[in-house]
């Protein structure tokens, strides 16, 4: 997954957000492709207003920390209507440090992850703690069979796409 900031271009959007330089949202997609395939048929579009006129807004590149230094606590993302709870951001904020703690003890297996989750429940190799990418079909078909998987709650970067 990856995350833009995106912009809308409506100028009347903008002054109705009392923001300058237009009004700024943020979009998930699969990969880069995916944003540019989806802008192109006109699928991405404003919340505020419905507009396909959005565009990337510039954004800040995310540099990892060192592997010996703490993760600086998570900033909240503003809501529609207000900001999160306090109460809410320091769910979020244990939640992903869980989540990261726990990829730390796992081992990344990209698109082979349904196969070797399978694998491992049928015994047919060595059980170890694994994370990679699944359809949700193949989530799903899991699931039925009864192969303990669960999806993150944040989005995980690939490691041959991280920076």
């Amino acid at each position: 997954m990856i995350v833009y900031d995106l912009c809308c271009q409506n100028a009347a959007c903008a002054r109705a957000a009392n923001q300058t330089g237009g009004f700024r949202f943020e979009g998930w997609f699969s990969s880069s492709d995916d944003f540019l395939r989806q802008q192109e048929r006109g699928l991405v579009s404003c919340p505020a207003c419905g507009s396909v006129d959005v565009i990337k807004a510039p954004m800040a590149p995310a540099v990892p920390k060192k592997g010996n230094q703490l993760p600086a606590a998570a900033q909240p993302t503003a809501m529609a209507g207000g900001k999160l709870p306090p109460e809410a951001v320091e769910m979020l904020q244990a939640l992903a440090k869980a989540q990261a703690e726990a990829l730390q003890q796992s081992r990344w297996v990209g698109a082979d992850f349904a196969e070797q989750s399978r694998a491992m429940f049928y015994g047919e190799r060595e059980a170890e703690v694994i994370h990679g990418q699944a359809s949700l079909q193949e989530a799903r078909e899991l699931l039925e069979e009864g192969v303990p998987v669960m999806p993150l709650p944040f989005p995980v970067v690939p490691p041959e796409q991280a920076n």
